[in-house]
């Protein structure tokens, strides 16, 4: 008869689950070793638990299938909370075994004891504990099965003997678990008012999300139809972006200045399978209509007048057809033209600057975006890499963006990075790392290493705390406890076996990327980029404009005024001389 163990990689495999995510552990014996009697599903080893849920959240990105990760009761699995975190506010399907103590121990504060159930249920959408072999088959299929169905974490919990027990065969582990297909639009009735309110309006503007996935045609057709312009939220980029002739940029803290205008001056805002954050960046006199598929989504960040419950492309399949076509093209040629100003802005800043150093961020973003593959997986710290990816990364319905962009962890991109590699070893998988960020998961090199993953990881190394420092200049706080004392990243890295490449003059960029991807195993290039540059956003607040001049004077004050220099000289300097 075979384990419990035995029987869950079996449906795993039943499942398409190709590898386990993880560090090894006592309370986990009884599964590593079913995986290596088996031989069917790989062990993908990571340094440390939190990045074994990262890889799983991104593998789930990038495929939209189930991804595991595992880890030992108490400390070992209490690591992989972080992880996922980013999987379910990623709306990812991740399944993840949290190992627990002896069953006889649990409730009298044994030896690394934990209460899983309680820490893992604000993060997962299912999470239940196995306590005897006869249970572990149905508790493994429903956990599979809610988390693929409402994309998001399922945790089981089992304690380390559990794995080992034996286990007569059952059906809840010989049928594979995969997501059920649907059409999902609203009735009738809904799609008639949401039509009459949108062929009533002159200036429609669409905001799209992550929901727009699988929909960039039906988009495309409506905004072409009601003349409205299309602006993206951060999780929008790499769906809607690439062939759009509608396209006015992002907004929101990290997007620029035409997004936020296209959507102030709309008379009716779609909001298309977003659940965009922020409250300040939405219209104030606007209709507003909002698509997606979780209706408890809806006007949970801004008042709306009507909601739709549906998915983006069935909604609007069925609402094309109802929609007249705006003659009136001014709001559309408006907030195009003030996109292409304000792109040409924005690129005038992605150059080599006449030879200065330290080099400019945009720059370094700019040149990795051209050299990179058509095809390339970018994963992304979050902090100033995720600003540069944002505005300088082209997509093109073909290259992924992956980030920790709705729970915003530190530290993402390299087992980000891992995941996504770790699905498909000929694809090129590039690192948009922060010095603080990768200083936090460094260990992970020696995963790459180790796992022989070619990831190419590009430091932007401005030995800051970067975004920290951006938030308190805004406080009208002096810079303080963001110092970041770096070692030469690259000679680390080289050190573990990594390929490294320190770049600190702008001529010295483009030769080390091209070096770096075209290496054939995992390669480091740590570029020392300028501290002061300053990511604005497009809509400063009176509070905020107050904090910079509270800034700069208090900074003179603390005898720092050579910072004070430094910013001018990066920010402004710049653009008298262009």
């Amino acid at each position: 008869m075979a384990t419990v163990a035995d029987h869950f990689v079996t449906a795993l495999q039943h499942s398409g689950v190709q590898r386990i995510y993880g560090i090894p552990g006592d309370s986990l014996n009884g599964l590593t070793d079913a995986l290596r009697r088996a031989d069917t599903i790989t062990w993908e080893l990571t340094r440390h638990e939190e990045s074994a849920a990262f890889a799983a959240a991104a593998e789930a990105a990038l495929t939209g299938e189930l991804a595991v990760c595992a880890g030992s009761c108490g400390p070992g699995n209490l690591h992989l909370i972080n992880g996922l975190y980013d999987a379910q506010r990623s709306r990812v399907p991740v399944l993840a075994f949290a190992a627990h103590i002896p069953r006889a121990e649990i409730g009298s504060e044994y030896f690394q004891e934990t209460h899983p159930q309680e820490l893992f249920a604000e993060c997962s959408v299912y999470c239940e504990l196995i306590s005897t072999a006869e249970m572990a088959p149905r508790i493994l299929h429903q956990a599979m099965r809610a988390a693929v169905e409402e994309r998001g974490v399922a945790v089981v919990v089992v304690p380390g003997e559990v794995f080992s027990a034996r286990a007569g065969e059952t059906g809840w582990t010989t049928r594979a678990v995969t997501a059920s297909t649907i059409v999902a639009r609203p009735d009738d009735a809904a799609l008639a008012r949401a039509a009459r309110l949108l062929n009533e309006a002159d200036r429609v503007t669409i905001l799209a999300g992550a929901g727009t996935a699988g929909a960039h045609e039906e988009v495309i057709r409506a905004a072409g139809t009601l003349a409205a312009p299309i602006v993206h939220a951060l999780r929008g980029k790499e769906y809607i972006e690439y062939d759009n002739p509608y396209d006015v940029g992002m907004t929101g803290l990290l997007g620029f200045a035409s997004g936020y205008k296209a959507i102030e001056e709309a008379g009716v805002l779609l909001m298309l399978g977003t659940d965009f954050p922020y409250q300040q960046f939405y219209p104030e006199n606007a209709t507003i209509i909002q698509v997606d598929i979780r209706g408890r989504h809806l006007g949970r960040r801004t008042p709306i007048d009507l909601g739709l419950v549906g998915t983006v492309a069935d909604t609007l399949t069925a609402l094309q057809p109802l929609l007249r076509g705006n003659p009136d093209r001014g709001h559309l040629e408006r907030a195009l033209g003030h996109y292409r100003k304000t792109r040409k802005s924005l690129d005038a800043l992605g150059v080599d600057d006449r030879g200065r150093t330290p080099i400019r961020p945009e720059y370094v973003a700019v040149t990795a975006d051209r050299l990179a593959a058509e095809d390339a997986v970018f994963t992304v710290d979050v902090g100033s890499p995720v600003v540069w990816a944002s505005r300088y990364l082209t997509m093109n319905g073909r290259r992924r963006l992956i980030g920790s962009f709705n729970h915003g962890s530190m530290a993402g991109a390299l087992p980000h990075a891992i995941g996504a590699q770790s699905v498909d070893r000929s694809r090129q998988v590039v690192a948009f790392a922060g010095d603080g960020g990768l200083a936090m998961l460094f260990g992970e090199l020696l995963t790459v290493v180790q796992n022989r993953l070619p990831v190419k990881i590009i430091v932007f190394n401005n030995s800051s705390l970067n975004f920290v420092e951006l938030e308190m200049k805004a406080a009208g706080l002096v810079n303080f406890g963001t110092e970041l004392e770096n070692p030469d990243l690259a000679a680390v890295a080289a050190a573990m076996g990594v390929l490294g490449r320190r770049v600190e003059q702008p001529g010295d960029l483009e030769p080390a990327l091209s070096a770096a991807f075209a290496h054939d195993g995992p390669a480091l290039v740590d570029v020392v980029t300028a501290r002061q540059v300053l990511t604005i956003p497009p809509a400063i607040s009176l509070e905020q404009a107050k904090g910079f001049s509270l800034y700069a004077i208090r900074t003179i004050l603390a005898g720092r005024g050579e910072e004070l220099l430094d910013l001018v000289t990066t920010n402004v300097a710049r653009r008298i001389l262009s």
